[in-house]
């Protein structure tokens, strides 16, 4: 009776059984879930062990994982399949041709350990029993206990969406969530996003079958040439292990991708009646080589092809242009590129202290559009690093003139080793929160003079997501964050950081101004690409002279009516 309920649930399992004439003698071997483990507690015999089981993957050589996975060709104790890793790098020709997916293999090694996980290695035999179904074992994802399925076949039943590709190019990886990209919990404020804002779930990574760095060529990119966050993928199959530090799926088939988040084309031009004002980050533009921007001229000219065309894509009247070299020949000589390359009357706003900073906030304009209506002025007291901008505008067609500030407040790097740490909203948030309040400081006193009482529009990065503190402070002037009004949450961001999405990037404006909001626009053309079509990837074979990687940050926009 015991025999025959074995037999029915290892057919219920997927596990083969002997077939007949089996040449393989079962006897004197040790269970694959005994040395991994799984359902017992883990036996490491000395000396050579021999082990029955079927391969599942095999991932072979330096270029993958020396070695291969085998699964018991009979259940554990708890009823689950078992998994076991192979380390054979050094396999004769006749004894490699053995291992293939559904091969029922005898083995004779030794039990052993790397980096924590149970393998058996020092191969002394490899002999071949014939050949079994390979089922893998489905499962959702988390699973309960992730730790019991290391080293087992499984199939991902739960539906899972890339959250991060910033190891795509160095490793072959990436980084999934289950069923939504994950956001950083601080995104949201109350009432402002989801009740739960840090959705994503237990990390994945997706592996290529290799440990190995730069491979080539680079795997899962689309037509395209790239592989966006947010893309998703279903049902994936493939080898379920834990290596540095992450659970990391090694694919049996080939994975299946969803476009769910595709390139997005140029904005549409803003509607009659309206001014759009953009934010873009130009990730550094130097005209000085071997400084913060281009090491190069050909880099120099990527880079500015890159902006160029993405700048041509928002279709904006009005600019805040974010991190350009700070000296005046830089975004002089970007805004004339830009009207050469799509001919229009651009013209940059000037005047003003920008400070002492290696970069600076500039104002840009269409001069068939719009029109200064104040002279420029910055904040250039020592509590900002880039001092901010501000400047009235008029359209040209008639209408009530408004100003814009530009800003670029501290950044979450360069942490210092105490005081203003990382506390949950990254390192100087307090700094940050004194240059939201000097701003609304210097923005009232700018109303009451220069700007004669004119709405200004506040638009560039704040370093700061939507629910932190100096993005608090800006509210509680009585500015409304259009991008909290007006995009969706999952929509919400601009930024991609270790996985997790958010807005640094805002729009904020005063009731006046915010009633006059047609359209609020975030652009997706930076942050969901990888890293290595940036205009400074150290291959530019796959960098194209495209909007898409041209910084790290993605643009913003807001169509303002020009209602008197």
């Amino acid at each position: 009776m015991a025999l025959l309920r074995g037999l029915l649930l290892a057919l219920a399992l997927g596990v083969p059984l002997p077939a007949a004439g089996d040449a393989c003698e079962r006897a004197d071997t040790t269970p694959v879930h005994e040395l991994a483990g799984q359902g017992v507690e883990r036996r490491a015999p000395e000396g050579r062990v021999r082990v029955e089981g079927v391969v599942t993957g095999v991932f072979p050589g330096e270029e993958g994982l020396d070695g291969f996975f085998i699964r018991g060709t009979e259940p554990a104790p708890d009823g689950l399949p078992s998994g076991l890793f192979v380390y054979a790098p050094e396999l004769e020709p006749a004894q490699r041709e053995r291992i293939e997916p559904g091969r029922r293999l005898l083995l004779t090694g030794k039990a052993a350990e790397h980096r924590g996980r149970p393998q058996l290695a020092w191969l002394a035999r490899v002999r071949g029993c014939g050949k079994a179904p390979v089922a893998a074992h489905e499962i959702a994802w988390p699973p309960p206990d992730p730790g019991r399925l290391e080293g087992v076949h499984v199939r991902l039943a739960t539906p899972m969406v890339v959250t991060g590709n910033r190891e795509l190019r160095r490793y072959g990886s990436l980084a999934l969530t289950p069923r939504r990209r994950a956001f950083r919990p601080t995104n949201f404020r109350p009432g402002l996003g989801p009740a739960d804002p840090a959705l994503g779930g237990q990390r994945l990574r997706l592996d290529d079958g290799s440990y190995r760095s730069r491979p080539e060529p680079i795997p899962y990119l689309d037509a395209d040439g790239t592989r966006r966050v947010g893309s998703r993928v279903r049902r994936l199959t493939g080898v379920l292990t834990r290596a540095f530090g992450a659970w990391r799926l090694h694919p049996t088939e080939a994975p299946a991708f969803e476009a769910a988040n595709p390139r997005p084309d140029s904005l549409p031009e803003p509607a009659a009646g309206t001014v759009r004002v953009a934010a873009l980050n130009t990730g550094g533009y130097f005209l000085t080589l071997g400084e913060r921007g281009a090491a190069d001229r050909a880099g120099l000219a990527r880079q500015r092809a890159k902006l160029v065309a993405a700048a041509g894509r928002l279709r904006a009247d009005i600019l805040v242009l974010e991190e350009m070299e700070n000296r005046p020949a830089a975004p002089s000589d970007w805004v004339e590129h830009l009207a050469a390359a799509t001919g229009e009357p651009w013209r940059l706003a000037r005047g003003g202290d920008p400070g002492d900073d290696a970069i600076r906030v500039s104002l840009a304009y269409r001069a068939d559009r719009v029109e200064p209506a104040t002279d420029v002025a910055r904040d250039a007291r020592p509590v900002h690093h880039r001092p901010p901008v501000v400047a009235g505008f008029r359209p040209v067609s008639g209408g009530a003139p408004f100003g814009v500030a530009g800003i670029h407040f501290k950044s979450k790097g360069d942490c210092p080793e105490a005081g203003q740490i990382d506390r949950g909203q990254g390192c100087w948030n307090e700094r940050r929160t004194e240059q939201a309040e000097a701003l609304n400081g210097f923005l009232e006193a700018w109303r009451q003079g220069r700007g004669r009482g004119m709405p200004v529009l506040i638009a560039g990065d704040l370093n700061a997501y939507g629910g932190e503190e100096p993005a608090r402070t800006l509210a509680a002037a009585g500015r409304v964050d259009l991008l909290a009004e007006h995009v969706p949450w999952r929509d919400r961001y601009t930024y991609v950081y270790r996985g997790e999405a958010g807005y640094l990037d805002h729009l904020q404006a005063g009731p006046e101004l915010a009633e006059r909001v047609a359209a609020v626009h975030t652009y997706p053309i930076n942050a969901d690409e990888p890293r290595f079509l940036r205009y400074d990837a150290d291959d530019p074979a796959h960098v194209a002279e495209d909007a898409f990687r041209a910084a790290d940050h993605d643009p913003v926009a807001v169509d303002l009516s020009v209602a008197n």
